[in-house]
């Protein structure tokens, strides 16, 4: 199997239906994508990779979202990692605006999200 060039977007989202159309989206603007649908998951995979984009949802199960991203944004290792906050929740979105990349309120479309990604490069 062959590596793939395109650099990694790790989709932290519990509800799959959201995960699958955030993970398309990525996709479609030349991500390989991994879905993780708890929080403790996430930290365990963002312990040893170094993914180039994180969509990130807040509420998610055993370790929250606000979480991941004090990790992220004290991690050097992470430091151009970008985050895509994901959530339905606009107060706690707004409580994190400046410490992620973007922020999101669900719901998010396909189009909406691929073309924030394209927007941000790679």
């Amino acid at each position: 199997m062959t590596e793939s060039k395109n650099p990694l977007a790790l989709i932290i989202e519990d509800d799959p239906d959201a995960a699958e159309i955030f993970s398309a989206a990525v996709k479609a603007a030349e991500y390989e994508t991994e879905i993780i649908a708890s929080g403790n998951k996430a930290l365990d995979r963002l312990a040893v990779t170094t993914p180039s984009i994180v969509v990130l949802d807040l509420h998610l199960p055993n370790v929250s979202g606000a979480d991941i991203l004090r990790y992220i944004r004290s991690e050097p290792r992470l430091e151009k990692t970008r985050v895509i906050i994901a959530s339905a929740d606009p107060l706690a979105a707004d409580s994190l605006y400046g410490k992620a990349t973007l922020v999101l309120i669900k719901p998010i479309s396909f189009t909406q999200l691929r073309n924030m990604v394209k927007r941000l490069g790679k």
